[in-house]
């Protein structure tokens, strides 16, 4: 039986693909104030900008490659059940052929109904604008988790997170709540390492193994470990 490899990624994996990270600038992303586009109120606001936006992220995104690293998580597939928990909303980690990808903050190629979030569906073109309706009538959103909603993928993530035999954690400086949050429900026997050109003041969670590298490089070395 393969031990249970879950992985959380953060926008540091996709930032070698070309994909500028959340925040790059002050809380500035792609030059727009993040709550003008990645909140309720932005999109009660403006929601023919919030639309735009997004539809620029996924002509971007259409253009991305998967990059080593996560070439090398597909990969590890061959020796490990590898889950991967995902901060992005981007669909790198599909393109490079991991199978099992849970996205905490929702999917860009996705669009979700503005009165039924339950109503979700897979977008055929990168374009999303006002007057795309759902099945109830009612303006499409994207399927994005915005500032201030729920994250409705954080019950899963805790399950899948507590029944690691290893934690790997990639391009993420566990700045952001309550994703980062995920590493203290990680059993205290299992192995622990963490992958990022930033690491954050880790306290009490000093079991972890950590490897200041960007991404592609640091998986490499990871590899290596676990092999």
């Amino acid at each position: 039986m393969k031990q249970r490899l879950v992985v959380l990624t953060g926008a540091g994996i996709s930032a070698e693909s070309g994909l500028k990270t959340f925040r790059d600038a002050n809380g500035l992303w792609e030059g727009h104030d993040v709550m003008e586009v990645a909140s309720p109120e932005g999109w009660h606001a403006n929601p023919e900008l919030v639309l735009e936006f997004y539809n620029q992220r996924r002509k971007q995104a259409l253009n991305a490659s998967p990059n080593k690293a996560h070439q090398i998580l597909a990969e590890l597939e061959d020796h490990y059940d590898v889950r991967i928990i995902t901060q992005n909303v981007d669909n790198l980690h599909e393109k490079a052929g991991s199978s099992n990808v849970y996205h905490l903050h929702g999917q860009l190629f996705q669009s979700r109904s503005t009165i039924d979030e339950a109503l979700i569906y897979e977008m055929e073109s990168w374009s999303l604008k006002l007057g795309d309706l759902c099945e109830k009538g009612s303006q499409l959103r994207p399927n994005i988790v915005w500032f201030g909603e729920a994250v409705p993928m954080m019950e899963v993530a805790i399950e899948l997170t507590s029944n690691a035999d290893v934690l790997l954690i990639v391009g993420t400086s566990l700045q952001v709540y309550p994703a980062a949050g995920l590493v203290d429900y990680a059993p205290v026997d299992s192995q622990k390492f963490l992958v990022d050109p930033n690491l954050p003041d880790l306290g009490r969670n000093s079991g972890i193994h950590c490897i200041q590298e960007k991404a592609t490089l640091g998986m490499e070395k990871i590899r290596d470990l676990l092999n």
